[in-house]
């Protein structure tokens, strides 16, 4: 019986010696690489000096045309990122702010993401790799039920996360294999399809007090960052469209601009404009928000 445990026990030692190496090497990997993702960017990144920068999901990705703004004398990156809840926004706004950089202007997509408080997993997994060396990461993520497990256990993080920081993704950073993420300036092109449902139900949802959109308006008041909230157009068969309503009136300083594009044609899906529509649609935002600095000059 004692052998049996000692060999046991040296199987363990074992494992936990090739958890430890793997998560190392995983981690030293990731630390090293700036150019396969939004996240990464920003964490390995030194200050930066930014006139605008565009916060939210794939309705900010998709929406803002970075090169309009630089048109307009704006040096400006687009920072949404598909799939993301504002739980991981305001992450990434700490790590800029922690970072050293000097951003004029926020603008943040608030409008489906008001609805949840949650994390999204394929965003979430994207930090994985440096929660051991952010304190400003870890604090964020303390309070997920998962967090011990997580922050304690050898490369758990990057089993439970494999599909974002998994050996795939390990290998094509070791390669540096390029992506197309950052290019445009962090803004994501879609085309028209023809196939798309233009049609959507959001009857179901309803926008919260959120509390990480209320510690974004902290961290802009506390850093003398003009915060611009805004919704974004949805297509025009949509049911439920009373939830703008209800952001209205949970918070009136968000601009609404989810009707400000009409027709079928300017959408890739119905929640998401084309290159066309996302063109439309920022022009009328850089009009409507004075922010062309090209005009203020003359």
């Amino acid at each position: 019986m004692k052998q049996f445990l000692l060999f046991i026990g040296k199987i363990l030692l074992v494992l936990l010696l090739v958890a430890l190496t793997l998560d190392f090497i995983y981690t030293n990997v990731f630390a090293q690489s700036k150019t396969r993702n939004k996240v990464e960017n920003v964490i390995n990144s030194e200050a930066q000096n930014y006139d605008v920068i565009i916060l939210g999901t794939s309705r900010a990705n998709n929406h803002f045309v970075s090169e309009l703004f630089a048109k307009k004398g704006l040096k400006t990156f687009n920072y949404g990122m598909s799939g993301a809840h504002l739980f991981e926004t305001s992450l990434l706004l700490k790590l800029m702010v922690a970072r050293g950089w000097n951003i004029k202007n926020i603008i943040i997509e608030t409008d489906l993401n008001l609805s949840n408080e949650k994390r999204d997993d394929g965003t979430f997994g994207r930090f994985m790799p440096f929660m051991h060396q952010s304190k400003i990461i870890t604090e964020h993520f303390k309070n997920e039920s998962d967090f011990t497990e997580l922050y304690y256990v050898p490369f758990y993080r990057y089993i439970q996360f494999d599909s974002k920081v998994g050996f795939r993704a390990f290998y094509k950073t070791l390669h540096q294999e390029p992506t197309n993420t950052l290019d445009h300036q962090g803004y994501y092109p879609l085309g028209f399809n023809p196939k798309a449902n233009m049609k959507n139900n959001i009857a179901s949802l309803v926008p919260l007090r959120n509390r990480y959109f209320e510690e974004i308006k902290q961290i802009c008041k506390s850093n003398n960052i003009n915060l611009i909230a805004v919704t974004t157009p949805m297509c025009s068969n949509v049911k439920g469209m009373d939830y703008f309503q209800k952001v209205n009136k949970l918070y009136p300083e968000i601009k609404a601009y989810e009707h400000v594009v009409q027709g079928d044609d300017y959408f890739s899906s119905c929640g998401h404009l084309n290159d066309k529509g996302a063109r439309l649609f920022t022009t009328k935002i850089i009009e409507d928000l004075g922010l062309d600095t090209n005009e203020k000059k003359q």
